[in-house]
């Protein structure tokens, strides 16, 4: 049994993890027709097996204007009592339920979220592609209030933790960030103005969540382009967070409709990306593809604890409870991260790799994941359901991406030597 750092109990607000890992909050895309699946609940509860301290459920919208995919949860009342199945699932194997509640803003299209997708400045977005409409003020409102009524929701299914999604380029980071905010208005101009939304929604989840429930906001240190929120601004942004209350925040970067990997390092998987899609549903998509992949979604180098540098600077700049995100696949890089400051870690492709891993690691069998960063489960999750080509059969994966997946991983190899 390890005597390590990570396997002693934290606590992140009114709640104790009996580890200080946590599965972060990766898309799953399991939950089919907006609502939990038994694949949802397998997997979760896997990782719950698996020794986790806490796993986190994925991307759940707290508005139908906010889904940016079919297999996305909604929140809503009639899913209840498939989230409480799934929350008890969890806790019967010991580990505590959290779940990451946001909405995508321009990041859809009309027959995702049954309207023309809401945005700060009503722009046309090239990503998606589609145009959007200008959210006004009271329909800021309403969203404020979805955000509160999730939480409520979230608490009667069981959940103990309330992650908000304030980065990644979806609508709070849209509100941040000067490349997406153009607004003339009190929401738009200064970084204290292009807060307001974003204070807005954490003042109405803190009051939800009460006393017993804790709330982590993920947050940018970096957009990850020119035009976009730099580190200094993104500190300010952290020491708000920590000004209103928020228990800890979950350290990221990049923005998925300019520097998407940015966020997950390594190449993305063009080929998987266009072979999982559906030809009729986003045609225009492959075609651009085919012509421009990588200047739209170039690479970025992968390192292990690539986010470790820039995350310190935060870890200085606050005094509040941090957890760590981004390259965690080794037991010493784990250790490095939580010696320095941090509470907690975040993971996801080592436990999409293996659902045990944490247990393993515990006992010694593994000191670092098996996860070779091809990103083929990420190039996959988009259109299918999330998974790992190292646990599939080679046949059921066609050749040209098993050469990609091999491109990839070699890469891998020589940036981390």
């Amino acid at each position: 049994m390890s005597d390590s750092i990570i396997f002693t109990p934290c606590k992140i607000g009114p709640i104790t993890l009996r580890n200080r890992t946590i599965r972060s909050a990766a898309f799953e895309n399991m939950a089919y027709g907006n609502k939990p699946s038994e694949d949802l609940y397998n997997y979760h509860t896997a990782v719950a097996k698996g020794g986790i301290g806490m796993t986190t459920v994925a991307y759940a919208s707290v508005a139908q204007s906010g889904l940016s995919f079919d297999g996305q949860l909604w929140l809503r009342e009639e899913i209840i009592p498939d989230l409480k199945k799934l929350t008890d699932g969890i806790h019967a194997e010991g580990a505590k339920a959290s779940i990451q509640i946001g909405h995508c803003g321009n990041m859809t299209h009309r027959a995702t979220c049954g309207q023309k997708p809401f945005s700060p400045s009503g722009r046309f977005n090239l990503y998606s592609p589609t145009f959007t409409k200008k959210i006004s003020i009271a329909e800021i409102d309403q969203i404020v209030e979805d955000f509160g009524k999730a939480v409520d929701l979230c608490r009667r299914a069981g959940f103990d933790c309330i992650e908000v999604h304030a980065g990644h380029g979806y609508f709070i980071s849209q509100f941040l960030s000067p490349y997406t905010n153009h607004r003339k208005d009190e929401y738009g101009g200064s970084l204290e103005n292009r807060m307001r939304f974003m204070r807005r929604v954490i003042t109405r989840v803190m009051e939800e969540a009460k006393d017993d429930m804790a709330v982590v906001v993920k947050t940018n240190m970096y957009d990850g382009f020119r035009s976009g929120m730099k580190v200094d601004e993104c500190i300010k942004v952290a020491q708000e967070l920590e000004r209103l209350g928020v228990h800890a925040l979950v350290l990221t970067a990049g923005f998925v409709s300019k520097a998407p990997m940015e966020v997950m390092r390594g190449a993305m998987p063009l080929k998987t990306l266009a072979y999982y899609m559906d030809m009729k549903k986003f045609w225009w998509l492959k075609l651009g593809l085919h012509l421009g992949g990588r200047m739209v979604i170039p690479t970025v180098p992968y390192k292990d604890a690539y986010f470790y540098e820039t995350a310190m600077k935060f870890r200085k700049a606050v005094k509040m409870p941090l957890i760590y995100v981004g390259g965690m696949v080794k037991k010493d890089d784990m250790e490095m991260v939580l010696n320095s400051g941090f509470e907690a870690f975040q993971m996801a492709r080592a436990l999409v790799h293996d659902t045990d891993f944490v247990n393993k690691l515990q006992s010694g069998e593994v000191t670092e994941s098996g996860c070779c960063h091809s990103n083929y489960c990420i190039g996959r999750m988009y259109t299918l359901e999330m998974k790992c080509h190292q646990c599939m059969q080679k046949n059921d994966i066609p050749c040209k991406l098993q050469k990609e997946i091999e491109k990839a991983e070699r890469k891998v190899k020589e940036s981390n030597k």
